[in-house]
Parts: structure tokens; sequence; C-alpha cells
């Protein structure tokens, strides 16, 4: 349950410091939006050292999924554009895929 409430907390960490350097370049927002932004991002960094995993990459590599659902999920709930089928489609993939790496036998 740990690992998934990081990886979750990560995503929409990530995703927001993210957004505020594109809100900063892209959208005119004002520069001051990158102080949020980068403390956003330190604790998308920290939440991810929560994962209980011997190897980071492994740890990085299952988050990749969950990320791709939480950037969907942005999209249409911030952005407001709804994803369409080959969106669901893809990020269903990755889940599988992050689940694999989550919860195979080593």
């Amino acid at each position: 349950m740990q690992t998934i409430t990081a990886y979750i907390g990560a995503a929409i960490a990530e995703i927001a410091g993210c957004f505020a350097f594109w809100a900063w370049l892209r959208l005119d927002k004002p520069v001051w939006w990158l102080v949020p932004g980068m403390a956003s991002l330190a604790l998308f960094a920290y939440l991810l050292t929560l994962v209980d995993s011997a190897a980071a990459g492994r740890a990085y590599a299952a988050y990749g999924g969950v990320y791709i659902g939480a950037s969907l999920a942005w999209l249409w709930i911030i952005e407001g554009v709804r994803p369409d089928r080959w969106d669901v489609s893809g990020v269903i993939i990755c889940l599988v895929g992050a689940t694999v790496i989550i919860v195979g036998p080593r």
C-alpha cells in the first residue's frame, strides 16, 4: 500500500511541477510559478525514495506506468481534454507492465 501511495503522490508532484514550468514558458504565467514547481519536483524525488525496492531502476520503471495514468487523468481533470480510446488503451498496457514489475517474483 505504501508503494502505491508513494507512486500516486510522486506522479501528482511530478506532473504539477512540470506543469508549472510549462505554464511559465508556454502560457505566459509569471516567473514565480517556478518556485512551487521546483518544490513539487523535489517532493516527487523524495516520494520515489519511499518505494521499497532493492533497485532504483526497477522502482522507476514501475512508476512509469503510474505516471502515464496520472498524466492522462491530469489531461482530463485539469486541462479539460478527455483522453481518447488510444490513450486509455495505452495506459492499460503500461499499468499491466508496471504491475508485472511490482509484483513479479524475484
